[in-house]
């Protein structure tokens, strides 16, 4: 049996998150170890899958939990309006720690770190931009998590596919732009992780063999990408009944963070991007409305 899914890309998030919490290694973590959920907008579905949407809504505003954003250009959200990085130690929700180094102490081979992607690209290698001078979550983070065995997890939609993360990778570099729209950005690949999109999470969910054959779309569903799933009748209906069910998933209302307030995040480093520090009235038209 056969059938053809159109997926916006919330509705695409809603079902990679779904595919993640319900992960053994996940579910195990949550349940007996530690599991780190970074920001993002595909994290916070995930984050909601594994919390239940109301307990979450209970810490946190979900329009807020993201970080670095495309929106036009390259930004983040404000830092004072941003939740801190979801951690879970068996379940219960562990307080902010002043370093990674920190939040990092406890884990081990059976906890569980979740990135969200800026890029994926056809061999399933993932990658994501950073824009702090030091590495940022991921550069803070990678070390440890490739020394002690971490499971990593990158859950990324194929809105974001690109020819080659390698190549992407060498491209980037926040010192090596002569023009950039918002923030200069590096890439830092996942090494090693277990990358998510549509695809597995489809595979994971209900057993369905899938294939992206279109992309894009009008309004709503600009960004959207158009599978074909292959199986037996009853894995293939389980498959339209779960994607049914996660038709309509609204988009988040984001807001960027505030030219005029915003500064290097390490002191003493040059500007990040050309329109920080700038009043309304002296950015274009197109930045003057968070």
């Amino acid at each position: 049996m056969r059938a053809l899914f159109v997926l916006t890309p919330s509705e695409s998030k809603r079902l990679i998150g779904k595919a993640v919490a319900n992960m053994e290694v996940v579910t195990k973590a949550k349940k007996h170890d530690k599991l780190l959920i970074g920001h993002g907008s595909t994290n916070l579905a995930v984050a909601e899958e594994v919390m239940g949407r109301e307990k979450l809504a209970e810490l946190m505003d979900r329009n807020k939990y993201l970080s670095g954003i495309i929106h036009q250009l390259l930004c983040t959200t404000l830092v004072e309006e941003k939740p801190p990085i979801l951690v879970l130690n068996r379940g219960v929700v562990q307080p902010p720690a002043a370093t990674m180094a920190e939040l990092l102490r406890d884990f081990g081979s059976e906890s569980v770190f979740i990135k969200g992607a800026n890029a994926v690209d056809p061999e399933g290698n993932a990658g994501t931009f950073v824009a702090h001078p030091e590495g940022g979550t991921l550069g803070w983070a990678i070390g440890t998590i490739l020394a002690r065995g971490i499971h990593l997890i990158a859950p990324v939609g194929l809105e974001k596919l690109v020819p080659s993360v390698k190549r992407a990778v060498a491209m980037c570099g926040q010192r090596r732009f002569d023009y950039c729209q918002g923030l200069r950005v590096g890439m830092i690949p996942l090494s090693g992780a277990k990358v998510v999109t549509e695809i597995e999470a489809l595979r994971m969910l209900t057993g369905v063999e899938s294939f992206h054959v279109a992309s894009g779309g009008y309004g709503d569903s600009q960004g959207a990408v158009t599978l074909v799933s292959e199986g037996e009748a009853e894995a293939v209906k389980k498959a339209i009944q779960l994607i049914e069910a996660i038709k309509g998933e609204p988009p988040l209302e984001v807001k960027r963070g505030i030219c005029a307030i915003c500064a290097p995040t390490t002191p003493g480093q040059p500007r990040t991007c050309q329109y920080q520090g700038q009043g309304q009235e002296a950015l274009p038209p197109f930045l003057r409305n968070r």
